[in-house]
């Protein structure tokens, strides 16, 4: 019965996970559209909106999805999201101007690139954030991990 409440509790949190992905992919996706309208190429225009978007993900999954944001240190889990997700995003990027570049009909649109990107990071950077960057000390507890900070008390004993 155990495992079967730890297996429901990392689907919820894999939903939400979800839903903050989707909430990134309409951020870059605004940021992307905006900035080519403005002229700016493709390629250059997706990596301001991929980095912006990754901001966005790295604050609303830290504070709400595993609830762990460590508000004293942030710069050191942020490294760790922007280097672990960068590997993700990486391969979302490079679908992306690989299919814009082809000039096939449909698939070269940049909403399908970006499309095809996002889908294809989305497990890469799931694991990464879940097992790397905003994980409880003890790996095999799969429950969203407790913040220490300045107005919380070590869970820890001494």
């Amino acid at each position: 019965m155990a495992k079967i409440s730890k297996v429901a509790r990392e689907g919820r949190l894999a939903v939400v996970y979800t839903s903050v992905s989707l909430l990134g992919f309409a951020t870059d996706a605004t940021i992307l559209h905006g900035l080519m309208w403005a002229g700016v190429p493709a390629a250059w225009a997706r990596v301001v909106s991929l980095f912006c978007a990754m901001q966005v993900t790295f604050l609303v999954n830290g504070l709400f999805v595993f609830r762990c944001l460590d508000l004293a240190r942030p710069w050191r889990q942020w490294v760790g999201y922007m280097t672990t997700n960068g590997v993700g995003n990486f391969c979302n990027y490079w679908i992306f101007v690989t299919l814009v570049s082809t000039h096939w009909p449909v698939v070269s649109t940049p909403l399908f690139g970006i499309s095809a990107g996002s889908i294809a990071a989305w497990m890469i950077n799931y694991l990464s954030t879940r097992l790397l960057v905003f994980r409880k000390p003890a790996a095999v507890d799969i429950s969203p991990c407790e913040t220490v900070g300045p107005d919380r008390s070590d869970p820890s004993p001494p």
